[in-house]
């Protein structure tokens, strides 16, 4: 529906015009001084007419007449000068000049600039009454705009008796380049309420003026409604305007209507619809529009040009904004200083300094933009010195810096560090009376932050008077960073305090800090603001809800999180992945992954990284090298953080040569390429190789943290090499690195697994902080040391001092009891772990509790345990149920066991060794040897026993029967006498309890001595008396062996540690520290 005529009186009455600002910047000069070519010419022709007529002039002096004027500057043009002179001549002589007179002397004075001539002439205007003439008092209006004194006009423009259109759109266009926008508007009702129909030019100024003022947009629809009862809606001028208000204001899909329905486009009207494009997010639109323009056959301006390569700019298609370049080169625009300051803009974001720089020295003419650019470009570069060496040409060419380049330059030293050279710029700011900028404040106090300057960071903050959130915010991080959650919350609460509203970057900035503290509770409450803010919606914001939620264990309500977002958001998706795979749920984080690009959201290196990450955990090789090649397809073949997981996964998958080709390819390694390695190895039980990677990452001076000492010392704990854990130990020491939690706890495991519980205790109790990891490694090594009552003192202290029992806990806590017979109380602390705890016990809990049942006889309890579980019994529960009818040699419990076994894992050797040790404990050897003949068929080897000993910083290997070793005869010869000895006190070797009578005649009896006789003997050999035996063996102890080593350690009078795949064994006087119940 049109506009009535008089439709906007309502909105801008009379009285508007009065009340609009009327503050401008009022113009000190007009343009310069041209000749005075109308006056004098017309004068001749006028002074000729009246000669004709008889009237004498030779009686006029200048002298005489000039006296008038001797108010006017001297520095007035001379031809002006001469021409009022003869308007004095004129009139001594009675020649009444008239209004063509004074209009030609009028456009004298404009072009002059003579501000206080235009005046005089306006005042004999008004005396002799020719401010009736509509056309002179348009020239006047004219003098007055061009002279700054917009009152005066509009004084001359109400005092008009009548107006044409052009006098209302010189009024109004004149106080719309002054930014009167107000007034403008108040002047357009009144010409619509005075029945003046304003033309196309009208509707430019007040375009025009809406476009430099702050004008609701509301006014602007209804002057469009104007524009179209008008009749001008298809006008080139006011179409290209309103186009440049509507993409302004947002409202760009409006602007594409009126762009679209445009039949006649000019260059301004692309330039102003690329424009509109660029600045409401929607650059390739612009650019595609560009080719739309271009193959069209339009010839594009520089103005076209720069707004399209800034569109490139922003979106980073640097490919096509060098194509584009190209056609600049071709179209004659290399010259031009906008269409270079976009070239070098673009070539600076895009790190091509080379190519901006050479744009920048080609350049004939340069402004303010041209070096900001570059010096951008340089800052976002990091190269501060070339930053600085351009700012002082700057000034050199005369250019003053504004806050845009000190900014940029701040950018430049935080960056590096370089809080020095921040300084001096921040006086430079102070002189220049820039420092209060709202941009260089935000600088400044990040400067100061990146610097860890953290205290002069707060007294700045202190002294900003800007109400500016992003200050807030800036300090929000910098409290995060050092990871003080009590002054960042205070921050938080203050800015509230002082009526800050939090905007999406505040709320990131303390659920960050949240998050690296672990404060849950904190951020769960934060959460709650967020949404009565109305920022739930917020993609950036949820971003960081889900990471804080998935990375503190809240996985469901991190996915919670997750489900409700409308957008396609990889960061969110990435955070969830990687909370997955961070919490072990390696299934989940690949089910997400493989969700997410069905969804068709493109991964980034983030959710690359975090899917071969769960690969590796869950040792899925070939699905992590499907996902390798679809990121090396996506663009991130030499993505740093892809390639040291890659590492990761051939390493945990016991890849140990692609491992390191993955690891030798990669160019620039980091402490986490290195560790990633260690730890690989480590965790797949390449532990040897991990502590050689280990050696070569302190060789090449790589610097070792925390991750890199946790997994180093595990290598060592596994592999029982005490010595080099102290080696390393001492390494953390020397670091500094022995006040972390993370760094004591895996010490009390090493020393645990090397049989130092004292050791152990000793780090334990020397502990500042503990958590449940260190309760559970020590609660761990008291189990396998078979110190059971130990054990379970301390899981009690554990629970009087708070701290929560976890999975693992448990785990130790039975197969403490299980060690030491107590069933009873073993069997109360599983059901105390539903009950009193809400942990759902895992196969691993079953395990010890079937071990606890099957140690202590109670085989039919132990068998109807497992009949009623409500899980699916694994094979490690069968496996502990078999060997438990071997030690109390029940076949029908055994046999039950092992055809379940079979079932389980056909290609496992222990099975069949088991199975063939309670048939042959049971004297049937028929159903041992067509067990063993099964298991030939089969192709199932069996593990040789192995046991090792360190003697003098080499360890020494075992096998049963071995005779490869270099004392091998000494070691035998010395094994007899210990025989011997051990005979002489009551021992009764008992090798022959696998061997029917047949096999115990054939056999020499050397081949059935076990490694762990062997070590040991080798041990008190080779060994000093006052060092401990400590001897490492691959399989379970059997009841010969553990026999014989209690009267070793009697008659040697010698500590004989010895840990099999069980268990620790203390033996010393003849007493081991099982008390012979294992």
């Amino acid at each position: 529906m049109l506009l009535a005529p008089l439709s906007l009186r309502g909105s801008f009455p009379y009285s508007l015009f009065y009340h609009f600002p009327r503050a401008f910047k009022r113009q000190s000069t007009l343009k310069p001084a041209t000749t005075f070519h109308k006056v004098i010419p017309l004068c001749n022709s006028f002074m000729q007419n009246h000669v004709l007529l008889g009237i004498n002039l030779a009686g006029f002096s200048n002298t005489a007449v000039s006296h008038a004027f001797d108010e006017f500057p001297v520095q007035e043009n001379e031809e002006n000068s001469k021409g009022f002179d003869f308007f004095h001549i004129m009139e001594e002589r009675g020649i009444r000049a008239n209004f063509q007179t004074y209009l030609w002397l009028l456009e004298g004075c404009l072009n002059s600039g003579s501000l206080v001539c235009g005046q005089k002439l306006h005042g004999k205007i008004l005396k002799l009454g020719f401010d009736s003439e509509h056309v002179l008092c348009d020239r006047i209006i004219d003098f007055y705009i061009a002279g700054g004194d917009l009152d005066g006009a509009v004084k001359v423009f109400d005092d008009m008796h009548s107006r044409s259109v052009s006098s209302w759109n010189k009024i109004i266009n004149g106080l719309g380049v002054n930014k009167w926008s107000g007034r403008v508007l108040g002047l357009f009702c009144r010409m619509i309420a005075e029945n003046v129909n304003p033309n196309e030019t009208t509707f430019a100024g007040v375009l025009r003026a809406c476009s430099g003022g702050n004008v609701a947009f509301q006014y602007v629809e209804q002057i469009h409604a104007r524009i179209i009862y008008h009749g001008f809606g298809a006008s080139t001028l006011v179409c290209n305007l309103l186009i440049d208000l509507y993409s302004k204001n947002g409202f760009i899909d409006y602007a594409k209507k009126i762009f679209d329905r445009l039949y006649l486009k000019d260059s301004v009207s692309w330039v102003a619809m690329m424009s509109g494009l660029s600045q409401n997010g929607h650059e390739v639109e612009s650019i595609l529009l560009f080719c739309q323009m271009h193959t069209s056959g339009i010839a594009p301006t520089p103005y076209i040009f720069s707004s399209v390569l800034s569109a490139c700019t922003k979106i980073e298609l640097f490919e096509v904004g060098e194509q584009l370049h190209g056609l600049v080169f071709k179209g004659g625009f290399s010259s031009e200083m906008y269409v270079c300051n976009a070239l070098v803009t673009l070539y600076s974001r895009s790190g091509n300094l080379i190519s901006a720089e050479q744009i920048f020295s080609t350049m004939r003419y340069r402004d303010r933009v041209s070096y900001n650019s570059l010096i951008s470009g340089l800052a976002q570069c990091e190269f501060s010195d070339r930053a600085l060496e351009l700012f002082k040409k700057m000034q050199l060419d005369c250019l003053k810096p504004d806050c845009v380049t000190v900014a940029s330059l701040l950018s430049a030293s935080a960056s590096v560090g370089a809080l020095h050279t921040g300084r001096q710029l921040h006086s430079y700011a102070i002189k220049s009376g820039m420092s209060s900028d709202i941009i260089l404040e935000g600088s400044l106090l990040d400067l100061y932050v990146k610097c860890s300057d953290i205290d002069t960071a707060h007294e700045f903050f202190l002294t900003t008077e800007t109400e500016n959130v992003v200050l807030w915010n800036v300090m929000l991080v910098a409290y995060g960073q050092l990871g003080n959650l009590s002054d960042s919350f205070e921050i938080f609460r203050q800015m509230q305090i002082e009526g800050m509203i939090p905007n999406q970057f505040t709320y990131p900035s303390i659920l960050r800090t949240c998050t690296s503290s672990g404060a849950l509770d904190l951020g769960a409450q934060i959460h709650t603001q967020v949404m009565k803010t109305g920022f739930q919606p917020n993609v950036y914001v949820c971003s960081v809800l889900i990471d804080m939620y998935a990375k503190l264990g809240k996985l469901d309500t991190a996915l919670q999180i997750l489900r409700r977002l409308t957008e396609k958001d990889v960061v969110s998706w990435t955070a969830m992945i990687a909370g997955y795979a961070q919490h072990d749920m390696f299934a989940e984080a690949l089910k997400l992954f493989e969700e997410m690009q069905n969804q068709g959201i493109r991964s980034d290196n983030i959710g690359f990284s975090s899917a071969i990450n769960a690969c590796a955990g869950i040792q899925a090789l070939n699905q992590g090298r499907q996902i390798h090649a679809q990121s090396c397809v996506s663009g991130y073949s030499d993505d740093l953080s892809i390639n040291n997981v890659l590492v990761s996964l051939y390493a945990r998958c016991g890849r140990i040569e692609e491992a390191y080709l993955a690891f030798e390819k990669i160019e620039d390694k980091d402490n986490i390429s290195w560790n990633a390695l260690i730890s690989g190895y480590a965790q797949s039980g390449y532990c040897e190789e991990a502590l050689q990677v280990f050696a070569q990452m302190n060789k090449a001076g790589v610097e070792v943290n925390l991750f890199t000492f946790g997994s180093a010392v595990s290598a060592a704990a596994n592999l029982a090499n005490s010595k080099q854990g102290k080696q390393i130990h001492a390494m953390i020491l020397k670091t500094g690195y022995d006040s972390e939690t993370e760094i004591s706890n895996v010490l009390i495991t090493l020393y645990a697994k090397c049989g130092s519980m004292d050791d152990a205790k000793r780090e334990f109790h020397a502990m500042v902080e503990k958590n449940e990891v260190s309760w559970n490694a020590l609660i761990t090594g008291y189990s396998q040391h078979g110190c059971g009552i130990e054990a379970l003192h301390l899981f009690e202290e554990m629970k009087r001092l708070g701290m929560m029992p976890n999975h693992v806990t448990f785990v130790g806590v039975l197969s403490a009891c299980s060690h030491v017979g107590m069933v009873n109380e073993g069997l109360g602390y599983f059901k105390s772990m539903s009950k009193e705890h809400g942990l759902v016990p895992k196969p691993e809990h079953y395990v010890c509790v079937v071990d606890l049942l099957g140690r202590a006889g109670f085989l039919s309890r132990a068998r109807k345990f497992i009949e009623d579980m409500p899980i699916k019994p694994d094979a490690m529960i069968w496996r502990t149920l078999l060997s438990a009818c071997i030690v109390h040699k029940n076949m029908e419990i055994g046999e039950f066991a092992a055809r379940h076994l079979l079932e389980l894992e056909p290609e496992d050797s222990a099975t069949y060794v088991l199975l063939s040790n309670i048939y042959a404990v049971s004297g049937q050897w028929d159903s041992r040897d067509r067990t063993r003949q099964m298991m030939k068929d089969r192709g199932v080897k069996k593990e040789p026993g192995r046991s090792w000993i360190e003697v003098k910083n080499s360890v020494h290997a075992f096998f049963v029967g071995d005779r490869l070793h270099p004392l091998a005869d000494k070691v035998y010869e010395y094994l007899g006498e210990l025989n011997k000895q051990a005979g002489e006190i009551g021992y009764v070797q008992d090798r022959y309890t696998l061997l029917n009578d047949v096999e115990q005649g054939q056999k020499d009896p050397t081949v059935h001595i076990h490694s762990e006789k062997l070590a040991i003997a080798f041990g008190l050999l080779s060994l000093s008396n006052t060092i401990p035996v400590r001897v490492f063996k691959n399989l379970r102890v059997c009841n010969d062996c553990h026999n014989w080593i209690k009267y070793v350690s009697k008659i040697s009078n010698r500590a004989i540690v010895v840990r099999d795949t069980y268990r620790f064994h203390h033996f010393e006087g003849g007493i081991c520290s099982c008390r012979d119940y294992w």
